[in-house]
């Protein structure tokens, strides 16, 4: 009997762990629905997806460069979650961080290669912590709820973005042409993300976000702050019985939280093909989704920053292909929208219904080991 209750238990922390791809599955399944009303054929839509990420060099680079901001944002929300505290603020962290890595770069433009190109990523990461700890200060010392708190800084930090790309900051040659496109000048060579692979998007930005989560993993899981991080999301009065600052750790994560999507935003700039930090007014304009994007990816990893590596690549990839869908079967853009809205929408119910079925797990361990425990 006890044998068979073992058995049920890793059946049942097995499906937990298929949630989010059921989740994933589910929402294409719909879509699928969604492109038969159009006329479209889901087969031909969905090969086209899979080429479009999967079918080359190209494409596969392109799946990587677009999972880098979302691998950075993910592994920042994941500090936040342990802390039991929800950044919804990655797009204004994002912004954030490009405007203090472009400022540096606009301040020492003649700096070496070796001095600029870690002075823009340090600036971008700082920028982002700074944009971070607000809404945590907030939190801990407040108790200003954090979700209303990040929201309300992405749409300030889209101001201060619009205020200096059309003002101070903006290219003298729009200004001469009358375009007035908000873009800066072309930022310093010195400072541009080396490539992986040649005339490809894809850059250093991969192995530097593959090392944040790395780092982040061994700061979570084998360093006492981390360790206490996860103390005071998991029970914040036991941890402040036990002599920890809940404060201080709530605010740390949402500084850290903040910091990781900073570098994301230092990379979107320095790492782009007009090397210019360039919107088109809106904050989505320049981030593409990543501050929410990356949540679900973070979702989908398990809150776990190894495990957000592959469903950053993954959710890249259903990113980048469902352009090469659009295009193929020639389906409206919004068909596109609502399709990443859906996979958001299944992968954070299948995180409820995962968390649900966590707690049924570890009622029946309890369970099980009654009998052996008993007198």
């Amino acid at each position: 009997m006890e044998g068979r209750k073992r058995s049920n238990l890793r059946l049942l922390s097995l499906a937990g762990g298929l949630f989010p791809v059921v989740a994933v599955v589910a929402a294409l399944l719909v879509g699928a629905i969604m492109l038969l009303i159009l006329g479209a054929d889901p087969i031909e839509g969905f090969g086209a997806m899979i080429q479009g990420a999967f079918g080359g060099v190209r494409q596969l680079s392109d799946t990587a460069a677009k999972s880098v901001p979302l691998l950075l944002v993910g592994v920042g929300i994941t500090i936040a979650f342990r802390a039991n505290v929800i950044n919804i603020g990655g797009e204004g962290q994002i912004i954030f961080g490009a405007l203090f890595a472009t400022g540096f770069a606009l301040l020492f433009p003649s700096l070496p290669g070796w001095l600029l190109l870690p002075g823009v990523l340090i600036a971008g990461f700082v920028g982002g912590a700074f944009w971070g700890a607000i809404p945590g200060a907030l939190k801990a010392y407040f108790n200003v709820n954090e979700i209303l708190s990040t929201i309300m800084l992405n749409i300030v930090a889209v101001q201060v973005m619009n205020f200096l790309l059309q003002g101070p900051w903006m290219d003298p040659g729009e200004i001469e042409r009358g375009s007035r496109i908000p873009q800066t000048t072309r930022l310093a060579q010195q400072a541009d993300l080396p490539l992986l692979i040649k005339n490809s998007r894809l850059n250093i930005g991969l192995l530097i976000a593959v090392v944040a989560a790395v780092l982040v993993y061994i700061f979570l899981w084998r360093m006492t702050e981390g360790f206490r991080i996860r103390a005071v999301g998991f029970n914040p009065h036991a941890s402040r019985y036990a002599g920890m600052h809940v404060q201080n750790r709530v605010v740390l994560a949402l500084t850290l939280s903040g910091a990781l999507c900073g570098l994301a935003g230092a990379i979107l700039v320095f790492g782009s093909e007009a090397h210019r930090f360039v919107t088109d007014g809106s904050a989505t304009g320049f981030t593409g989704s990543a501050g929410f994007n990356g949540i679900v990816a973070a979702l989908f990893g398990g809150l776990h920053p190894l495990g957000t590596i592959p469903a950053s690549f993954l959710f890249g990839a259903l990113l980048v292909g469902a352009n090469k869908l659009q295009r193929t079967v020639q389906v409206p853009g919004a068909l596109i929208v609502a399709l990443n809205g859906l996979i958001v929408v299944f992968v954070v119910s299948s995180a409820i219904w995962k968390r649900r079925l966590s707690q049924r797990i570890q009622l029946l361990a309890s369970r099980a080991d009654e009998p052996r425990n008993g007198p």
